[in-house]
Protein backbone atom coordinates (compact mmCIF):
# COMPACT_ATOMS: atom_id res chain seq x y z
CA UNK A 1 0.00 0.00 0.00
CA UNK A 2 0.92 3.36 -1.11
CA UNK A 3 0.26 6.96 0.05
CA UNK A 4 0.82 10.48 -1.44
CA UNK A 5 1.41 13.15 0.12
CA UNK A 6 0.19 15.44 -2.87
CA UNK A 7 -3.36 14.12 -3.04
CA UNK A 8 -3.68 14.85 0.49
CA UNK A 9 -3.46 18.81 -0.61
CA UNK A 10 -6.32 18.53 -2.19
CA UNK A 11 -8.50 19.45 0.20
CA UNK A 12 -8.90 19.41 4.43
CA UNK A 13 -11.28 16.13 4.59
CA UNK A 14 -8.82 14.22 2.31
CA UNK A 15 -5.79 15.64 4.04
CA UNK A 16 -7.08 14.14 7.02
CA UNK A 17 -8.03 10.57 5.89
CA UNK A 18 -4.29 10.44 4.39
CA UNK A 19 -3.02 11.62 8.05
CA UNK A 20 -4.85 8.95 9.44
CA UNK A 21 -3.69 6.00 7.03
CA UNK A 22 -0.08 7.04 8.20
CA UNK A 23 -0.66 7.43 11.42
CA UNK A 24 -2.29 3.60 11.22
CA UNK A 25 0.28 2.64 9.22
CA UNK A 26 3.02 3.75 11.48
CA UNK A 27 1.19 2.25 14.61
CA UNK A 28 1.00 -1.02 12.60
CA UNK A 29 4.45 -1.32 12.34
CA UNK A 30 5.34 -0.62 16.05
CA UNK A 31 3.20 -3.17 16.82
CA UNK A 32 5.62 -6.21 16.09
CA UNK A 33 5.27 -7.66 19.92
CA UNK A 34 3.21 -9.30 22.01
CA UNK A 35 1.85 -10.34 24.98
CA UNK A 36 3.89 -12.83 25.14
CA UNK A 37 6.99 -11.05 24.88
CA UNK A 38 8.28 -11.63 21.20
CA UNK A 39 8.04 -10.33 18.04
CA UNK A 40 5.64 -12.29 16.29
CA UNK A 41 1.52 -13.15 17.21
CA UNK A 42 0.86 -14.92 20.25
CA UNK A 43 -0.19 -18.27 19.07
CA UNK A 44 -3.83 -19.33 19.34
CA UNK A 45 -2.04 -22.68 20.66
CA UNK A 46 0.57 -23.86 22.54
CA UNK A 47 0.94 -27.86 22.59
CA UNK A 48 3.18 -29.83 24.97
CA UNK A 49 3.65 -33.68 24.60
CA UNK A 50 3.31 -35.77 27.96
CA UNK A 51 5.21 -38.95 28.78
CA UNK A 52 4.77 -41.73 31.21
CA UNK A 53 8.66 -41.02 31.56
CA UNK A 54 7.76 -37.56 32.74
CA UNK A 55 5.50 -37.65 35.87
CA UNK A 56 5.30 -34.08 36.03
CA UNK A 57 4.17 -33.62 32.69
CA UNK A 58 1.49 -36.14 33.95
CA UNK A 59 0.87 -33.75 36.81
CA UNK A 60 0.48 -30.53 34.75
CA UNK A 61 -1.91 -32.28 32.60
CA UNK A 62 -4.14 -33.35 34.97
CA UNK A 63 -3.98 -30.00 36.99
CA UNK A 64 -5.12 -28.09 34.46
CA UNK A 65 -2.58 -25.24 36.00
CA UNK A 66 -1.43 -24.22 32.48
CA UNK A 67 -4.78 -24.27 30.90
CA UNK A 68 -6.04 -21.78 33.55
CA UNK A 69 -3.13 -19.12 32.93
CA UNK A 70 -3.18 -19.52 29.30
CA UNK A 71 -6.79 -18.56 29.33
CA UNK A 72 -6.44 -15.41 30.72
CA UNK A 73 -4.56 -14.78 26.79
CA UNK A 74 -6.98 -16.54 25.18
CA UNK A 75 -4.41 -19.61 24.07
CA UNK A 76 -5.47 -22.79 24.47
CA UNK A 77 -3.52 -26.10 25.36
CA UNK A 78 -3.27 -29.31 23.55
CA UNK A 79 -1.50 -32.43 24.85
CA UNK A 80 0.43 -35.09 22.56
CA UNK A 81 1.45 -38.41 24.01
CA UNK A 82 5.59 -38.92 23.60
CA UNK A 83 6.18 -42.56 23.88
CA UNK A 84 9.49 -42.32 23.88
CA UNK A 85 12.39 -39.33 23.42
CA UNK A 86 12.57 -40.03 19.55
CA UNK A 87 9.24 -39.73 19.55
CA UNK A 88 9.12 -36.14 20.97
CA UNK A 89 12.22 -35.13 18.61
CA UNK A 90 10.22 -36.05 15.90
CA UNK A 91 7.09 -33.80 17.20
CA UNK A 92 9.60 -31.28 17.83
CA UNK A 93 10.99 -31.19 14.52
CA UNK A 94 8.15 -31.54 12.48
CA UNK A 95 6.84 -28.68 14.60
CA UNK A 96 3.75 -30.77 15.84
CA UNK A 97 4.69 -29.78 19.32
CA UNK A 98 6.40 -26.68 21.16
CA UNK A 99 7.15 -28.46 24.13
CA UNK A 100 8.71 -31.72 24.24
CA UNK A 101 10.07 -34.18 27.07
CA UNK A 102 13.45 -36.10 26.20
CA UNK A 103 16.58 -37.67 27.79
CA UNK A 104 19.83 -35.07 27.86
CA UNK A 105 22.31 -37.14 25.42
CA UNK A 106 19.06 -37.69 23.22
CA UNK A 107 18.29 -34.08 23.09
CA UNK A 108 22.04 -33.66 21.97
CA UNK A 109 22.22 -36.31 19.55
CA UNK A 110 18.92 -34.32 17.94
CA UNK A 111 20.89 -30.98 17.83
CA UNK A 112 23.89 -32.46 16.68
CA UNK A 113 21.75 -33.72 13.46
CA UNK A 114 19.91 -30.26 12.80
CA UNK A 115 17.25 -30.01 14.93
CA UNK A 116 16.40 -26.90 16.25
CA UNK A 117 15.73 -27.29 19.57
CA UNK A 118 16.93 -26.16 22.91
CA UNK A 119 17.10 -27.79 26.09
CA UNK A 120 15.41 -25.53 28.99
CA UNK A 121 14.52 -27.43 32.09
CA UNK A 122 15.18 -30.32 33.87
CA UNK A 123 12.16 -32.55 35.16
CA UNK A 124 14.09 -35.09 37.19
CA UNK A 125 16.76 -36.76 37.67
CA UNK A 126 15.57 -40.42 37.01
CA UNK A 127 17.65 -43.48 37.19
CA UNK A 128 14.90 -44.76 34.32
CA UNK A 129 17.02 -47.32 32.01
CA UNK A 130 19.10 -49.95 32.82
CA UNK A 131 19.97 -53.53 30.60
CA UNK A 132 17.20 -56.22 31.22
CA UNK A 133 17.17 -59.90 31.03
CA UNK A 134 14.47 -62.48 31.45
CA UNK A 135 14.15 -64.57 34.73
CA UNK A 136 15.90 -67.47 33.25
CA UNK A 137 18.35 -65.53 31.56
CA UNK A 138 22.25 -66.81 32.31
CA UNK A 139 23.87 -63.86 31.02
CA UNK A 140 26.05 -62.27 34.22
CA UNK A 141 27.56 -59.75 32.47
CA UNK A 142 27.60 -56.78 29.72
CA UNK A 143 29.93 -58.80 28.03
CA UNK A 144 28.04 -61.65 27.80
CA UNK A 145 25.70 -60.08 25.56
CA UNK A 146 28.24 -60.83 22.55
CA UNK A 147 26.41 -62.35 19.55
CA UNK A 148 22.75 -61.42 21.63
CA UNK A 149 19.83 -60.39 20.42
CA UNK A 150 19.27 -56.67 22.51
CA UNK A 151 16.03 -54.98 21.70
CA UNK A 152 16.55 -51.40 22.31
CA UNK A 153 14.70 -47.69 20.77
CA UNK A 154 17.36 -46.04 18.90
CA UNK A 155 17.75 -42.28 19.56
CA UNK A 156 16.58 -42.63 23.77
CA UNK A 157 18.60 -42.56 26.56
CA UNK A 158 18.25 -46.41 27.41
CA UNK A 159 19.86 -46.87 23.51
CA UNK A 160 22.29 -44.78 24.38
CA UNK A 161 22.95 -46.46 27.49
CA UNK A 162 23.17 -49.43 25.69
CA UNK A 163 25.87 -47.94 23.86
CA UNK A 164 27.64 -46.91 26.88
CA UNK A 165 27.60 -49.92 28.91
CA UNK A 166 29.21 -52.04 25.76
CA UNK A 167 31.74 -49.25 24.91
CA UNK A 168 32.80 -49.72 28.60
CA UNK A 169 32.63 -53.52 28.32
CA UNK A 170 35.79 -52.66 25.49
CA UNK A 171 32.74 -53.80 22.79
CA UNK A 172 30.24 -51.78 20.63
CA UNK A 173 26.89 -52.06 18.47
CA UNK A 174 28.43 -54.54 16.23
CA UNK A 175 29.29 -56.75 19.02
CA UNK A 176 25.40 -57.39 19.36
CA UNK A 177 22.54 -57.98 17.04
CA UNK A 178 20.36 -54.78 17.67
CA UNK A 179 16.84 -54.99 17.07
CA UNK A 180 15.34 -51.66 16.78
CA UNK A 181 11.85 -52.10 19.18
CA UNK A 182 9.94 -49.32 20.56
CA UNK A 183 9.87 -49.37 24.37
CA UNK A 184 6.96 -51.60 25.01
CA UNK A 185 7.41 -53.30 22.27
CA UNK A 186 10.75 -53.99 23.56
CA UNK A 187 9.43 -55.00 27.16
CA UNK A 188 6.93 -57.55 25.21
CA UNK A 189 9.78 -59.61 23.17
CA UNK A 190 11.85 -59.94 25.95
CA UNK A 191 8.89 -61.54 28.17
CA UNK A 192 8.46 -63.76 25.34
CA UNK A 193 11.89 -64.70 24.43
CA UNK A 194 12.33 -63.33 21.42
CA UNK A 195 15.24 -61.45 22.07
CA UNK A 196 17.92 -62.03 25.40
CA UNK A 197 18.20 -58.46 26.72
CA UNK A 198 16.63 -55.42 26.69
CA UNK A 199 17.37 -51.57 27.14
CA UNK A 200 14.23 -50.94 29.40
CA UNK A 201 12.99 -47.69 30.23
CA UNK A 202 10.75 -46.72 33.00
CA UNK A 203 7.87 -47.59 33.69
CA UNK A 204 7.92 -50.55 31.19
CA UNK A 205 10.92 -51.66 32.95
CA UNK A 206 9.42 -52.08 36.25
CA UNK A 207 6.56 -53.55 34.96
CA UNK A 208 8.69 -55.77 33.65
CA UNK A 209 10.55 -56.77 36.91
CA UNK A 210 7.38 -56.87 39.30
CA UNK A 211 5.21 -58.83 36.45
CA UNK A 212 7.34 -60.83 34.77
CA UNK A 213 10.38 -61.10 37.17
CA UNK A 214 12.50 -59.43 34.34
CA UNK A 215 16.09 -58.98 35.78
CA UNK A 216 18.51 -55.69 35.99
CA UNK A 217 21.75 -57.65 34.51
CA UNK A 218 23.42 -53.90 34.14
CA UNK A 219 22.70 -50.55 36.22
CA UNK A 220 24.67 -47.00 36.31
CA UNK A 221 22.54 -43.76 37.75
CA UNK A 222 25.24 -41.93 36.30
CA UNK A 223 24.79 -43.23 32.63
CA UNK A 224 21.21 -41.91 32.83
CA UNK A 225 21.69 -38.44 31.08
CA UNK A 226 18.43 -36.70 32.80
CA UNK A 227 15.30 -35.80 31.89
CA UNK A 228 15.14 -32.78 29.70
CA UNK A 229 12.22 -30.21 28.22
CA UNK A 230 12.82 -28.80 25.43
CA UNK A 231 11.37 -26.43 23.28
CA UNK A 232 11.29 -25.42 19.47
CA UNK A 233 14.07 -22.70 19.19
CA UNK A 234 11.61 -20.85 17.10
CA UNK A 235 8.66 -20.80 19.24
CA UNK A 236 11.23 -19.67 22.00
CA UNK A 237 12.55 -16.58 19.94
CA UNK A 238 9.52 -15.77 19.01
CA UNK A 239 7.39 -16.16 22.56
CA UNK A 240 9.82 -15.94 25.40
CA UNK A 241 7.23 -14.66 27.81
CA UNK A 242 5.10 -18.16 27.10
CA UNK A 243 8.27 -20.15 27.71
CA UNK A 244 8.56 -18.68 31.11
CA UNK A 245 4.61 -19.31 31.77
CA UNK A 246 4.75 -23.04 30.65
CA UNK A 247 8.55 -23.40 32.67
CA UNK A 248 6.36 -21.76 36.08
CA UNK A 249 3.62 -24.22 35.56
CA UNK A 250 6.06 -27.20 35.34
CA UNK A 251 7.62 -25.61 38.99
CA UNK A 252 4.59 -25.87 40.38
CA UNK A 253 3.95 -29.26 39.28
CA UNK A 254 7.71 -29.97 40.48
CA UNK A 255 6.78 -28.79 43.90
CA UNK A 256 3.17 -30.24 43.91
CA UNK A 257 4.92 -33.68 43.20
CA UNK A 258 7.44 -33.11 46.16
CA UNK A 259 4.68 -32.48 48.75
CA UNK A 260 1.86 -35.52 47.38
CA UNK A 261 3.90 -38.29 46.83
CA UNK A 262 1.00 -40.20 47.16
CA UNK A 263 -1.08 -38.45 45.06
CA UNK A 264 2.07 -38.27 42.75
CA UNK A 265 2.16 -42.04 42.80
CA UNK A 266 -1.54 -42.34 42.03
CA UNK A 267 -1.53 -39.88 39.23
CA UNK A 268 1.14 -41.92 37.52
CA UNK A 269 -0.78 -45.31 37.70
CA UNK A 270 -3.57 -44.03 36.52
CA UNK A 271 -2.49 -41.93 33.18
CA UNK A 272 0.10 -44.67 32.63
CA UNK A 273 -2.66 -47.89 33.59
CA UNK A 274 0.26 -48.98 36.46
CA UNK A 275 -0.03 -51.39 39.40
CA UNK A 276 0.54 -49.36 42.36
CA UNK A 277 3.40 -51.06 42.75
CA UNK A 278 4.97 -50.39 39.71
CA UNK A 279 4.46 -46.57 39.59
CA UNK A 280 6.34 -46.39 43.48
CA UNK A 281 8.98 -48.44 41.48
CA UNK A 282 9.31 -45.81 39.08
CA UNK A 283 9.23 -42.75 41.51
CA UNK A 284 11.33 -44.58 43.95
CA UNK A 285 14.09 -44.24 41.31
CA UNK A 286 13.46 -40.57 40.13
CA UNK A 287 14.47 -37.61 41.70
CA UNK A 288 13.00 -34.20 41.55
CA UNK A 289 15.37 -31.68 43.84
CA UNK A 290 16.81 -30.06 40.84
CA UNK A 291 15.62 -28.11 37.38
CA UNK A 292 18.58 -26.57 35.67
CA UNK A 293 21.49 -27.57 34.39
CA UNK A 294 24.47 -27.17 36.30
CA UNK A 295 28.03 -28.88 35.88
CA UNK A 296 27.13 -32.55 36.79
CA UNK A 297 24.34 -32.35 34.43
CA UNK A 298 26.02 -30.64 31.75
CA UNK A 299 28.97 -33.36 32.29
CA UNK A 300 26.90 -36.75 31.98
CA UNK A 301 25.26 -35.41 28.80
CA UNK A 302 28.99 -34.24 27.76
CA UNK A 303 30.10 -37.65 28.32
CA UNK A 304 27.48 -39.32 26.50
CA UNK A 305 28.33 -37.23 23.79
CA UNK A 306 31.55 -38.04 23.96
CA UNK A 307 30.30 -41.83 23.70
CA UNK A 308 28.15 -41.55 20.95
CA UNK A 309 30.64 -39.47 18.61
CA UNK A 310 33.43 -42.58 19.36
CA UNK A 311 30.59 -45.02 18.62
CA UNK A 312 29.27 -42.88 15.12
CA UNK A 313 26.12 -42.32 15.94
CA UNK A 314 27.33 -38.68 16.11
CA UNK A 315 29.43 -37.66 13.34
CA UNK A 316 33.20 -37.57 13.95
CA UNK A 317 33.11 -33.77 12.81
CA UNK A 318 31.01 -32.72 15.50
CA UNK A 319 32.41 -30.61 18.14
CA UNK A 320 30.62 -32.20 21.27
CA UNK A 321 31.21 -28.90 23.56
CA UNK A 322 30.27 -26.33 21.20
CA UNK A 323 27.21 -28.86 20.25
CA UNK A 324 26.05 -28.80 24.46
CA UNK A 325 26.54 -25.25 24.46
CA UNK A 326 24.36 -24.25 21.51
CA UNK A 327 21.56 -26.86 23.18
CA UNK A 328 21.26 -25.76 26.36
CA UNK A 329 19.58 -21.77 27.04
CA UNK A 330 19.44 -21.03 31.16
CA UNK A 331 18.05 -18.31 30.68
CA UNK A 332 14.51 -19.40 31.27
CA UNK A 333 14.86 -21.35 34.11
CA UNK A 334 17.06 -18.84 35.60
CA UNK A 335 14.63 -16.38 36.02
CA UNK A 336 12.42 -18.93 37.90
CA UNK A 337 11.90 -18.11 41.35
CA UNK A 338 13.12 -20.48 44.00
CA UNK A 339 10.91 -23.64 44.91
CA UNK A 340 10.74 -24.09 48.55
CA UNK A 341 12.31 -27.42 49.74
CA UNK A 342 10.17 -30.11 50.12
CA UNK A 343 10.53 -33.70 51.59
CA UNK A 344 10.41 -36.88 49.58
Amino acid sequence: MTFSFSSALRGPRVLLCGVLAVAGLLTGCGSGSNSTGGTAAAPETVRLDYAYYNPLSLVLKQQGWLEKDLAKQNIKVEWVLSQGSNKALEFLNGSSVDFGSTAGAAALVARANGNPLKAIYIYSKPEWTALCVGPKSTIATVAGLKGKRVAATKGTDPYIFLLRALDQAGMSEKDIELIPLQHPDGRAALEKGDVDAWAGLDPHMAKAELESGAKLLYRNPEFNSYGVLNVREAFAKDNPALVGAVLRAYEQARAWARQHPAELQQTLAAEAKLSPAVAAKQLARTDFSVNSFGAPQLATIGAAGDVLKKTGTIEASVDVAQTLKALVDPQYVNKLPAAPVAAR
